[in-house]
């Protein structure tokens, strides 16, 4: 199935180009379906040169597409910002500090290490500054809530995995309506950080196991899982899930996942299972 969202796309231009194309299906006024036969590689590389720009095309399998686990990191894909780096800028070092997120995101630097270090430099940081950036920083990006309250009321389970932090992961989770969360510790003093994170860090190779107990707790298979990130640090989850999608990602991530989004917000996610816009759970 060949999906396209994004204003200013319609599926005439495409069906003049797919070999043995079937009857479009639209599923809102800015995205729609085109069942296809035919190498799901070929159609996937002509339809994108034919995609106007700000339009996100790709191919999803029609079986099984409704997804029953969502599992998604969270700075920079379900909110608008790296945590980190915002706590960075309450201590005055966030050039620095957010230098090394970008390379360990960019899978340049291995993250559990760059964690450690970044950590390190905010040793001495009042608990205050927690509250403060999540109050001043941190906000869902949009199409977040719907994603979730749409998947949960059609009987998935959602889960927000992330190599943040729970004092963040905590309050996202229950703003965005996720069932759980799991994320590093940092650890303080009572009245500041200690410049240290609990071990051990939950880090690539956490996350993959994260989705691997959730499908096995939900008594579901892999493919029926949609894991959404943007880091190298979500590259194994992307790649396990049935669904992997590479959200306003890294070039690293884009490039691996069988999916991505580059354009559009988190309903986007919606519209690659299926979901009509009228289906969409909204407030």
């Amino acid at each position: 199935m060949l999906n396209v969202i994004g204003a200013g796309a319609t599926p005439d231009a495409f069906l003049q180009a797919l070999p043995r194309a079937g009857e479009p299906v639209r599923l809102s006024p800015t995205a729609f379906d085109i069942p296809f036969a035919g190498d799901p590689h070929a159609v996937l590389q002509a339809a994108r040169a034919l995609a106007p720009a700000g339009a996100d095309t790709n191919v999803v399998a029609a079986a099984n597409r409704r997804k029953r686990l969502l599992i998604a990191d969270m700075d920079s894909t379900i909110i608008g910002c790296e945590c980190l780096d915002e706590l960075a800028d309450m201590a005055g070092l966030k050039p620095r500090i957010a230098a090394i997120t970008e390379r360990a995101m960019k899978g340049e630097i291995a993250f559990e290490p760059a964690l450690r270090e970044r950590v390190a430099l905010l040793k001495g940081l009042p608990l205050a500054a927690l509250e403060r950036t999540y109050k001043e920083r941190v906000r869902l990006n949009p199409g977040a809530e719907i994603l979730v309250a749409t998947m949960k009321a059609h009987g998935a389970r959602a889960i927000l995995v992330s190599g943040g932090f729970s004092y963040f992961t905590s309050r996202v989770a229950r703003a965005a309506g996720f069932d759980s969360e799991q994320a590093n510790s940092l650890l303080d003093d009572g009245t500041a950080l200690t410049g240290e994170v609990a071990e051990p860090i939950l880090g690539r190779e956490a996350k993959l196991t994260a989705l691997e107990r959730a499908v096995a707790a939900q008594n579901v298979s892999f493919a029926d899982a949609l894991a959404v990130g943007d880091g190298a640090n979500d590259l194994a989850m992307i790649g396990r899930a049935g669904l992997g999608v590479a959200y306003h990602a890294k070039p690293v991530v884009a490039e691996a996942a069988a999916a991505r989004i580059d354009h559009g917000d988190l309903t986007a996610l919606l519209a690659l299972q299926g979901y009509r816009d009228d289906e969409f759970v909204r407030g």
